[in-house]
């Protein structure tokens, strides 16, 4: 990776792949465990041994902020079950080298999580793998550009929301019953949640149901001493670009810091809320977003 990638003005290329798109495929290699310095280069994470002994399931931890996470979270001593889609074996693959290679274990699990009995099956395997969950990060996530609400099909509407919330409900309901005080849940929203992208009309509202979703559980569970909390990332370059979004989106795609977001960038807010640093936040999201204002 060139320094320019951490640079103010930092642009992607322009690339398509079909969805769910391919880490290993991407035109420009993301960053997963790199953090910008101010001269705008990069260096390697400094763990602190933050999460040491702790175990997370993660969705969608193939690649992009998933993959980002579970290398955070092993470089800060936690082992990691993660659950992605059978089609993106080969990044998962991957993503289970980055986390040993930094000490920990890696658990993989190829499932569709549209299904709840798929989402019991993961919970009570990462139980069965790491003998608790202390961490949830539901991650998994599906996008697909339509313009007018006229062109957006009943058929994608349902399939965003299946994907999107449906499993966040389903993992949280069946993780939580074994989850002791010090545990915490956290979801992947958006900052589209709050800017209500047009052309993103099925995915921004999921996103919206994620930060109610996170406001309610917490309300349930915070005063037990379980925390949940979001993130709302803005523009992150993951393999969901290319595989989502049509060449103006792509060559729109930044933030007022000058330019998208690494997964680095947003693991580390995760890696936050899942630590003890956090102990006192709990109902609230993080606006990851690359300067962007928002109305919380």
């Amino acid at each position: 990776m060139s320094d320019s990638q951490f640079k103010e003005g930092h642009t992607i290329p322009v690339t398509h792949q079909d969805f769910p798109g391919k880490e290993h495929k991407l035109p420009l290699e993301a960053q997963y465990d790199t953090l910008p310095t101010d001269e705008g280069g990069y260096q390697k994470y400094r763990a602190a041994g933050k999460l040491e002994g702790k175990k997370a399931l993660i969705t969608g931890g193939d690649s992009g902020i998933g993959r980002a996470t579970a290398i955070l979270f092993a470089m800060e001593g936690a082992d990691s079950f993660i659950a992605y889609l059978p089609e993106e074996e080969k990044d998962a693959q991957e993503t289970k080298r980055l986390v040993e290679s930094n000490g920990r274990k890696c658990y993989l699990h190829a499932t569709d999580l549209t299904s709840k009995d798929n989402c019991k099956k993961v919970v009570d395997e990462a139980v069965q793998a790491m003998g608790r969950v202390n961490i949830l990060f539901n991650n998994a996530a599906y996008q697909m550009m339509v313009n007018d609400i006229k062109d957006l099909s009943e058929d994608q509407w349902i399939h965003t929301f299946n994907t999107n919330i449906h499993p966040y409900f389903y993992l949280a309901k069946y993780v939580l019953p074994q989850m002791k005080p010090g545990d915490t849940i956290i979801n992947n929203a958006s900052i589209n949640a709050y800017i209500g992208r047009p052309d993103l009309l099925d995915y921004t509202s999921t996103k919206g149901a994620i930060i109610s979703f996170t406001r309610g559980l917490s309300n349930q569970f915070c005063s037990k001493g379980i925390r949940v909390n979001a993130i709302a990332p803005g523009p992150v370059w993951t393999p969901l670009i290319p595989s989502t979004m049509n060449d103006e989106a792509q060559k729109s795609f930044t933030s007022p810091i000058g330019r998208p977001s690494q997964p680095s960038e947003i693991a580390t807010c995760v890696v936050f809320l899942a630590a003890k640093d956090s102990s006192s936040i709990s109902g609230q999201t993080i606006h990851c977003n690359g300067g962007t204002i928002v109305n919380g």
